[in-house]
């Protein structure tokens, strides 16, 4: 009787679980540094970009159109994170990041890799009919005060290519349920394409991922994410999505449209910011 009791006791203990752990996180396209940006130009945005980061305290967080340079610059900006990824032209440094950027202190990165967004996914390529070779960088990382272990995915769509859209979702959805299986997922990027788009379904409603606008109790939405450096222009367009596992619980959601100076923005892009909910057992 007595060893009965002391294993229901084990066992209620083994599935106990902590207070529900809260994360923010967020996807970013900064807008690659485009020498004819002059009113826009990436050394005049980038300490507003740094500080909306900073205020906003993501822990961890997608972007997209990173060159290389702005990774450095991006690195001296916000201390306290690393990040990883690789550039899409030769897998190294050259082109554009679809790079993760995550809280040293509070996560452990456990594994990381990039792949293409082709059918040749290993090696530098482009896919289908896409105009630009584009990537999926990833992490595995293990929170380091609960051991929670979760992978994020980012991504940036082709612009052009419907067909290389299509795939890629597929494609991206095949490789999280390889690598993740049941391990928590987060998905975030630049998917040039809105919430009406084939693509868009594809992701939503063909995976056990959701998009964090639909399931959020607070959404917070007073534009699109695509403002073309202009505040003024209005679209009820999201094509910067963040999609999420079951495990996550989706609190509150934003497109953050703040401005700096005589309303300029950071980034052609709005960044979307959400904050999640999760339970941890009990170790």
């Amino acid at each position: 009787m007595l060893k009965r009791l002391f294993f229901a006791v084990l066992l209620l203990a083994i599935s106990v679980k902590l207070p529900a752990q809260t994360l923010k996180v967020a996807t970013y396209n900064i807008r690659y540094d485009n020498k004819q940006d002059t009113a826009n130009a990436w050394k005049n945005r980038l300490p507003y970009m740094a500080k909306l980061i900073q205020f906003q305290d993501f822990d961890v967080f997608g972007t997209q159109e990173v060159l290389y340079n702005q990774l450095q610059d991006l690195t001296g900006q916000l201390p306290g994170y690393a990040h990883l990824g690789v550039g899409r032209d030769d897998g190294k440094q050259a082109g554009e990041f679809s790079a993760i950027f995550y809280k040293q202190d509070k996560f452990k990165l456990l594994q990381q890799g990039t792949f293409w967004l082709s059918p040749t996914s290993t090696v530098p390529s482009k896919g289908w009919d896409a105009a630009l070779p584009r990537v999926c960088s990833w992490g595995q990382f293990q929170e380091k005060a609960t051991g929670f272990t979760f992978y994020f995915f980012n991504t940036h769509f082709d612009h052009v290519g419907v067909e290389a859209r299509k795939e890629s979702a597929k494609l991206i959805l095949a490789k999280i349920k390889q690598m993740a299986g049941t391990t928590p997922v987060i998905l975030t990027g630049d998917f040039n394409i809105d919430q009406t788009n084939e693509s868009y379904t594809i992701l939503g409603t063909t995976s056990n991922l959701k998009d964090a606008y639909q399931t959020a109790k607070v959404v917070y939405a007073p534009n699109g994410t695509f403002n073309g450096f202009n505040p003024k222009a209005k679209t009820d367009a999201r094509i910067d999505h963040i999609f999420l596992g079951p495990t996550f619980t989706v609190s509150r959601y934003g497109i953050l449209t703040e401005t700096y100076g005589a309303g300029k923005t950071p980034s052609d892009h709005y960044p979307v910011a959400i904050e999640v909910q999760y339970q941890v057992k009990k170790k």
